[in-house]
Formats: structure tokens, sequence, C-alpha cells
């Protein structure tokens, strides 16, 4: 009876030293793991303080050297996004740019494209550069449903923005910023979808615009880990 109660201790110790074995093995994984998180959490919010930044840096620039030209054009002080209205790009109803929106772009669209890609941070900054036409969602006549008038609008918006894009390329920018300005430019109809209100009603005039937005470059949180991980 004695050996046998030596046998039962001794296998029980054995699986005491195997349990606290692997006890302390998923306790350093989690220990490892936390802290590679904290590591990878912080190191991703400093990328996106620095991204920031560099978006600031831009619209300010822009800001600048649009002023210097004396061209007024709403630009955001935070994204380096632009609007514009059709009034200053298109005859009414058309998606032909006027004469006048031809000398607009002639002086914007140079000063835009070499400021954007002037220093290599700004440049490697960038997604990509999108032209957005924008409607007003009043009615077209004729049109009954509002996925009709939808549709319309959403082809004259895109065909705006498509104009404005086509028209940038003939103008006297840098032309060596060329092959990147074709890898980031996209082009987007978006019709009446996004109206601009003013204390709670929509502003025609001001919904009818083209807006150039600059997309940064976004940081990939799981290739963050897998980097301070490899370090």
């Amino acid at each position: 009876m004695a050996i046998k109660g030596i046998k039962a201790k001794a296998a029980e110790s054995d699986n005491n030293i195997f349990w606290t074995t692997m006890s302390d093995l998923m306790l350093g994984l989690a220990i490892i793991f936390i802290t590679l998180f904290v590591f990878a959490m912080t190191g991703f919010t400093q990328q996106k303080i620095d991204q920031t930044k560099r978006q600031m840096e831009i619209s300010e620039e822009i800001i600048e050297n649009l002023k210097k030209v004396d061209i007024d054009a709403e630009v955001d002080k935070m994204t380096g996004d632009i609007k514009i209205s059709d009034l200053d790009l298109f005859e009414v109803g058309s998606y032909k740019l006027s004469s006048r929106g031809k000398a607009f772009l002639d002086k914007f669209a140079p000063i835009y494209i070499n400021t954007i890609f002037s220093k290599k941070d700004y440049a490697d900054n960038i997604e990509n550069i999108t032209i957005q036409g924008h409607t007003d969602s009043q009615m077209y006549s004729g049109l009954k449903s509002h996925d009709e008038q939808y549709l319309k609008n959403m082809t004259l918006s895109l065909e705006r923005a498509n104009s404005v894009a086509n028209y940038i390329f003939t103008t006297n920018y840098n032309k060596n910023y060329n092959t990147q300005l074709k890898k980031k430019i996209v082009v987007e109809g978006k019709s009446f979808s996004e109206p601009v209100l003013v204390n709670g009603k929509e502003d025609f005039a001001k919904s009818r615009r083209v807006e150039i937005r600059l997309k940064s470059k976004t940081f990939d949180l799981t290739e963050t880990l897998l980097s301070k991980g490899s370090n």
C-alpha cells in the first residue's frame, strides 16, 4: 500500500510539472504578444501622427502657392482637399469646360501638381488623387423616378470630373511628374449623394462642384506587428 501511494504521488508530481510547464509557456507567449502589440500600437500611432503632419504641410504649401497667383480656392487645411464651384469651370448644365474654366485650370493645375510632387516625402505619402464631380439634387424635367434622376446626375458628375482630368494633362505642369500623376489620378462621379448643407438645407450652388482630393497611404497594422516582431 505504501508503494502504491508513493507511485501515485510520483505520477501526480509528474502531471503537475507538465501543467506548470504549459502554464509558463502560455504566460510567456501572452507576455510576448502583449509586448509586441504595445510596441506596434505605439509605432502605428506615431506613423499616423507623422502622416497627418505631412498632410497639413502639403495643404499649407498648396494654399500659399495658390495665393501667390491670386487663385481663390477652398482648400481643406487638414487634408489638402479642394472644392471648385461648377461656375468656375463649366457652362450651365454642361460638362464642357468654359473658357473661364480652362483659364482657371491653366493657372491652378501646374501649381497644384508641382507642389504635391515637389518633395519625395509628399509624393510617397499620396495613395491617389481623386477628381470627383458633384451635382445638386434638383430634378431634371421628364424624369419621374428618383433612380433616374440620380443616374442622370451621376453621368453629368462623372463627365465633369473626366473633363477636368483630361484638361489637367494639357496644362503646363512639370512633365517629369507625368508618370506619377498617371498612376495616382482617379476620376469619380458622385451625383447628388454628398450635398452641401447650410443650416440643415441643401445649398444647390455649393453642391454643384468638383473636388480634388488627396488620399494618403494607410499603414497596415499586421505588417507593423510582424515588423516589430522580427526586430
